[in-house]
């Protein structure tokens, strides 16, 4: 294990550079780690409060980071066990997910190419079970390695140890802020892909593109020519994707909206209630496009916050409890943010 002295620690880091929305906070030390061994020596010389940062993805900082920021950049991709049409691959939590994605599909291996230009880290991606057009991290999760903070011991869960629900997960719950996540093993198919085009537009996007009988790499490329027309680069301007979660409410619920907006969009749920896109409920309340100070909401999806430029934390909290506020007192829906406000 390296010896602690040894760690790189840097003295208040400016966090705009680690956070996609490019909030300029500041984390009064911070650190990179490689390897399960450089987590341990950090954790002993870490100072409280601690806060473990993957792809800065899901984070708004509303303030300085008073403690210890330490990034997780543990890498690897690795084929660990076989099957007839199946396989397990063990991935670092450091990893990029997109840049896991491409890999996956570049290799011929299905089950997340629905998942492509997700921004964040791989091991950001249980907490969050993240999703989108129809698939879900659980769909593919056999297991993950974490380092309990505390104590620097290492722990395995299962998925059912996980507790995953819609974007959430036993790390956002009874668990939370007590793990690192350092790999995570997936179960991807080899050959006979069930391929999923029946959620949003990628049946319509595949269309588009002249693909009739579409492989993984069509679906992959579907999805992100979808994802890069409706969500901004956060290069170019700072956002964490989608800000809230789509609400799932009671079919009456829904039946009370009909009556004055009978083409409300919403999707059945197997347990009798309906999921209604939190987007359009932000739009109905006429926030799409709209510009508050140095924030606002996308022009192109109101799920979208961004920042213009210079924004704050608490300009981008501001805007987001107008929002919920705003759409509960027409809908009677309360929004829940998908972002950690820190």
């Amino acid at each position: 294990m390296p010896d602690p002295k040894q760690i790189l620690i840097r003295k208040n880091c400016p966090l705009g550079p680690y956070n996609t929305f490019g909030i300029a906070a500041h984390a009064a030390r911070f650190t990179d780690v490689y390897s399960t061994d450089e987590l341990r020596a950090a954790l002993k010389v870490q100072t409280q409060p601690l806060l473990i940062l993957g792809g800065g993805s899901n984070i708004l900082f509303t303030r300085d980071w008073p403690g210890m920021v330490i990034r997780n950049c543990i890498p690897g991709m690795a084929v660990v066990r076989q099957f007839k049409n199946r396989l397990w691959v063990r991935v670092g939590g450091g990893v990029v997910w997109h840049d896991f994605v491409l890999w996956a599909v570049g290799k011929g291996y299905g089950g997340i190419e629905n998942l492509s230009l997700i921004p964040g880290s791989v091991g950001a991606a249980p907490v969050q079970n993240i999703g989108a057009y129809g698939v879900e991290l659980k769909d593919v999760f056999v297991e993950l390695e974490a380092i309990e903070l505390a104590t620097g011991k290492r722990f395995r869960f299962s998925r059912p140890d996980c507790r995953f629900g819609y974007r959430d997960s036993i790390f956002k719950g009874p668990e939370k802020g007590r793990f690192c996540i350092t790999s995570v093993t997936f179960s991807l198919t080899k050959q006979q892909h069930r391929l999923n085009t029946r959620y949003g537009d990628i049946a319509k996007t595949l269309e588009a593109m002249g693909i009739h009988k579409p492989a993984i790499a069509d679906i992959s490329a579907a999805v992100i020519r979808i994802r890069s027309s409706k969500l901004p680069d956060p290069a170019q301007l700072g956002n964490c994707g989608s800000f809230f979660k789509n609400p799932e409410v009671a079919r009456t619920v829904l039946e009370k909206i009909q009556t004055v907006e009978p083409e409300v969009p919403h999707y059945n749920l197997p347990d009798g209630r309906v999921k209604i896109p939190a987007g359009w409920l932000i739009q109905q309340c006429g926030w799409k496009g709209k510009r508050v100070g140095n924030t606002g909401c996308y022009e192109k999806q109101a799920l979208v916050l961004v920042n213009y430029g210079g924004a704050t934390g608490a300009e981008v909290k501001n805007l987001a409890f107008a929002i919920i506020d705003s759409v509960e007192k027409k809908f009677g829906i309360r929004l829940e943010p998908e972002v950690n406000m820190l």
